[in-house]
């Protein structure tokens, strides 16, 4: 059975994590229980469709959520064996853009508008290293050129509208990157941007974790870029984890028909060309009014009474890849 990388203590371990937001229909749970680990090197993808919990997870971790509507209700995130659920403010600040780094999904709401890049990415770097301002200077240049900024010197002197969506992300990237973080949280890294630029972008990120031994969270909807960078891959839907697992059990074998329904939908080149690509009829159920049981129940082709009576736990051990329906076994042989 193929198992997600085990090699020592996870850099990162998610446990039971809980959290929830105040409506006015009441409190919702965004994120419903879900765990998984980091590995030190190693990339793990969190897929899903939209509203599924991947952003909340990522601002959970750095307890970065919008006050006091969410709070984070039940688990643990020990990052380096620490638990930042229950670190004080100031442990979470030296944290945050130091060991733990983060590329927002839109760099021109991430960037400040009235400040150059360049004085953005020494802010992070004189705050959590201590650097006289000439030094902080020469490490930024440095950084913009690795990210393949050209001109670094004249570029570091713009403001974010000047440059394009890419230089945009490098930018980004080199500000998470700035203090050779442990981790890097990449949430929706490359949606906005065309696709050349994608691909530079992924192939950017893979050759600085290279580099310098980053591990990294990629949180995207797009499973070819989970199938291209990752090593383990966590399945969300509805606030849930469905299946996780390495990217090559996963997608060799899905165990789970939400899986199952996103690697179908994918187009391929021996699709014939007048027909219609593969669908998962439905919604995603409104976190005000998730269905008993199995939160895919509603849209699943091999839902039962069982399925919409008792959500089904992660089958087998950490480690292992695991999923979270009453027939994955009847499913597995079915492939």
């Amino acid at each position: 059975m193929p198992a997600v990388s085990t090699q020592g203590e996870p850099l990162l371990r998610v446990e039971g994590l809980v959290t929830a937001f105040a409506t006015e229909a009441g409190q919702v749970r965004a994120v419903d229980g879900v765990s998984f680990t980091v590995h030190k090197g190693k990339t793990l993808g969190i897929v899903g469709e939209s509203g599924c919990g991947k952003t909340v997870t990522a601002l959970s971790i750095l307890q970065l959520l919008p006050l006091p509507a969410a709070s984070i209700l039940s688990g643990r995130i020990l990052f380096e064996g620490e638990d930042l659920v229950t670190a004080p403010i100031e442990r979470l600040h030296a944290v945050r853009g130091n060991r733990i780094g983060m590329i927002f999904q839109e760099p021109m709401t991430a960037l400040n508008p009235v400040h150059r890049v360049g004085r953005q990415i020494m802010e992070a770097m004189r705050l959590h290293r201590e650097l006289a301002e000439g030094e902080a200077l020469r490490a930024t240049v440095e950084m913009l050129d690795k990210v393949g900024i050209p001109s670094p010197e004249i570029r570091m002197l713009e403001y974010p509208h000047q440059l394009s969506g890419g230089m945009r992300q490098r930018v980004m990237i080199a500000m998470a990157l700035i203090c050779n973080p442990g981790l890097v949280i990449a949430d929706e890294p490359t949606t906005a941007l065309d696709v050349t630029i994608q691909a530079q972008i992924l192939e950017l990120l893979q050759q600085l974790q290279d580099d310098y031994g980053t591990s990294i969270i990629m949180i995207t909807h797009d499973l070819g870029v989970i199938a291209e960078t990752c090593d383990d891959v966590v399945v969300m839907y509805a606030g849930r984890v469905a299946e996780q697992g390495s990217v090559e059990a996963v997608f060799g074998a899905p165990r789970h028909p939400y899986t199952q329904g996103l690697l179908q939908s994918i187009p391929r080149l021996s699709t014939p060309r007048k027909s219609r690509l593969h669908t998962i009829e439905g919604m995603v159920p409104s976190l005000t009014e998730m269905p008993v049981g199995c939160r895919f129940n509603n849209r699943c082709p091999y839902a039962d009474d069982r399925c919409r009576s008792s959500y089904p736990d992660l089958d087998g051990e950490e480690g292992q890849h695991r999923a979270a329906c009453h027939h994955w076994q009847r499913l597995e042989q079915q492939l």
